[in-house]
C-alpha cells in the first residue's frame, strides 16, 4: 500500500488529516488509488475472460509468462502505477482511457499478447469497468472492514446488555419519569436494532452489468453477431462474485447502492440515537466515565470529565449520513441513458463510509470508559413512588373499581408522592386481600415486568 506523503497537518478533510490513523484501513478499498487498481483487475479480467471464448477466434488462451504479466497488473498493482496513470490521463482528460493505455503501455514488450493488445478494453464503455470496480471495492470495504467493525459494535451492546441485565433504571418517556425498565434492556434495544440493520447490510447483493454504452451489446453484436453476449455478460459478472443485472442504460442504475447506502444510514441513526441518550444519562450522573491521565476535560475547568468520545461518534455520524443520504436520493436518477453527475457524487463514497467508520470507534471508545454509578440511579428510582400508579390502577380495573385512572391522576399528577400514601391508597381499596397486600410489597424497583429476560435474552 503506497504511504501518503502528505503532512496531515496540511489536510483539507480531517479524513486525511486529523482522523487519517483511524481510517487507514479504507485506503485499500476506497481510495482513488485503489480505484486504479480495480480498473485494472476488471480490464485484465476481462481480456482474460474473452480469450476464453472458443468463438473468438482472434484471441488464444493465455497462459504461462503471459498470464503472469497480466495477472501482476492488477497482484502487484503499486504507486508509481497509479502516478503513470495520472500522467496519462493529463492527455487523455479520461481516466479510464488512461487505465486502458496504461496495461497497452505495459504490455508493449510481450510478443505473445502484442497483436491481441486491442482486446483490451473491447465492446466497452467506461461503466463497464466502472460500475464492476465500485461494486468490487464496496464490498470489499463491507466484508473485510465494516461488517467487522459492526459486529464488534453489537457484541459490545450485546455484552453490557447482559451485565447490567437486572439493574433497575428510571425510564423517561417525553423527559418526565415513567415506568421503570433496567440499564440492561436499554442497551439490548439498541443492540436489537443494530443487529437488524447489519444483517441487511450484510446480506445485501453487489450488483454489476458488462453490456456496452446503452445497455444493448451493440458493439459487440456488431463485431460478433453470432455470440451470445448477454450470457457472457452474466457470466463474466458472475464470475467476479456479483450479481448480474440485464437492464440497463449505460450505466448500472446503482439502485442497489442506494439501498446499502441507506442500510448504513439505518445504522448509523440508531448509533446516534443512542448517543445521544448516553450523553443524557451522563450528565444526570448515571453513568460516570473513567478518566485518563493527562487528559484534559476543560482548557479553565479542571474537574471535568466531558462525554466527547459520543460527541464525536454523533458528530461524524451526522456527516455520513449526510453524504449517505445524498448518494441514496442522487445515484438512482440519471438524465436519459448517462450523465455525469453520479461519477462525481461516487468518489465521495470513501468519505461517508469513512465517517461511519469513526464514529462507531469513537462509540467503542466511550463505552469502553462507562462505570455504572448505581448510588445516582439507585437514588432516583427509590424516591419515585409517584410511577406506581400505573400498576395500582390497572389492578383497580382488573377488580372493577370505577375510575382508577382518575383516582390515581388525583393522587399523583404533578406531584411527588412517598411510600406511605402510596400504602394509605392501597389500604383503602375494595379489592381482594392477597392483591391489597402484592401491591403493598411493590416498590418502584421491583416494578420491571421481563426486562431483566429480555436483557439477558439478547
Amino acid at each position: 500500500m503506497p504511504n501518503s506523503r502528505l503532512n496531515p497537518l496540511l489536510a483539507i478533510s480531517p479524513l486525511d488529516g486529523r482522523y487519517a490513523v483511524k481510517c487507514k484501513e479504507l485506503i485499500p478499498c476506497f481510495s482513488e488509488f485503489a480505484l486504479m487498481r480495480f480498473r485494472v483487475l476488471i480490464e485484465v479480467k476481462w481480456f482474460l475472460f474473452l480469450s476464453l471464448q472458443p468463438c473468438i477466434k482472434e484471441l488464444t488462451e493465455i497462459q504461462g509468462n503471459s498470464l503472469q504479466r497480466l495477472e501482476s497488473l492488477y497482484q502487484n498493482f503499486d504507486l508509481a502505477d497509479a502516478e503513470r496513470i495520472k500522467e496519462i490521463e493529463a492527455k487523455t482528460n479520461h481516466d479510464v482511457k488512461a487505465v486502458e493505455y496504461f496495461i497497452k503501455e505495459r504490455l508493449q514488450d510481450c510478443d505473445e499478447l502484442l497483436p491481441q493488445l486491442e482486446f483490451i478494453h473491447f465492446a466497452c464503455t467506461s461503466e463497464d469497468i466502472n460500475n464492476l470496480a465500485y461494486a468490487l471495492m464496496i464490498k470489499e470495504g463491507r466484508d473485510n472492514v465494516f461488517v467487522p467493525s459492526m459486529e464488534n459494535l453489537v457484541a459490545k451492546f450485546a455484552d453490557m446488555a447482559k451485565h447490567h441485565a437486572d439493574q433497575p433504571l428510571l425510564s423517561r418517556t417525553h423527559g418526565q419519569p415513567a415506568s421503570p425498565t433496567t440499564v440492561g434492556k436499554e442497551f439490548a434495544n439498541v443492540c436489537f436494532r443494530l443487529k437488524r440493520q447489519l444483517s441487511q447490510i450484510k446480506e445485501m447483493q453487489m450488483l454489476g452489468k458488462m453490456n456496452g454504452a446503452v445497455g444493448n451489446y451493440n458493439a459487440h453484436i456488431a463485431a460478433y453477431p453470432d455470440i451470445d453476449w448477454p450470457m457472457i455478460g452474466k457470466e463474466f459478472v458472475e464470475s467476479l462474485m456479483l450479481e448480474f443485472n440485464p437492464y440497463t442504460t449505460q450505466i448500472e442504475p446503482h439502485d442497489y447502492l442506494a439501498e446499502l447506502f441507506s442500510g448504513f444510514a439505518r445504522f448509523n441513526s440508531v448509533l446516534i440515537d443512542f448517543d445521544r441518550d448516553i450523553w443524557a444519562y451522563i450528565s444526570l450522573d448515571y453513568f460516570k466515565q473513567k478518566p485518563v491521565p493527562g487528559e484534559v476535560g476543560s482548557s479553565t475547568m479542571p474537574h471535568k470529565v466531558n462525554p466527547i468520545d459520543f460527541e464525536n461518534s454523533e458528530g461524524n455520524l451526522g456527516m455520513a449520513n449526510a453524504i449517505l443520504n445524498h448518494l441514496a436520493d442522487k445515484l438512482p436518477i440519471s438524465r436519459w441513458q448517462r450523465d455525469l453527475t453520479d461519477s462525481t457524487v461516487m468518489r465521495n463514497i470513501g468519505s461517508a463510509l469513512a465517517y461511519s467508520l469513526i464514529g462507531y470507534q469513537s462509540a467503542i471508545k466511550g463505552l469502553d470508559r462507562l462505570e455504572l454509578n448505581r448510588e445516582s440511579i439507585d437514588r432516583d428510582i427509590d424516591n419515585c413512588w409517584e410511577i406506581l400508579a400505573e400498576p395500582i390502577q390497572t389492578v383497580m380495573r382488573r377488580y372493577g373499581i370505577d375510575e382508577p385512572y382518575e383516582k390515581l391522576k388525583e393522587l399523583t399528577r404533578g406531584k411527588q408522592i412517598d411510600e406511605n400514601k402510596v400504602r394509605e391508597f392501597i389500604s383503602n381499596l375494595d379489592i381482594p386481600e392477597p392483591a391489597k397486600s402484592k401491591l403493598k410489597k411493590l416498590k418502584p424497583r421491583q416494578y420491571l415486568g421481563n426486562a431483566v429476560k429480555q436483557a439477558r435474552d439478547i
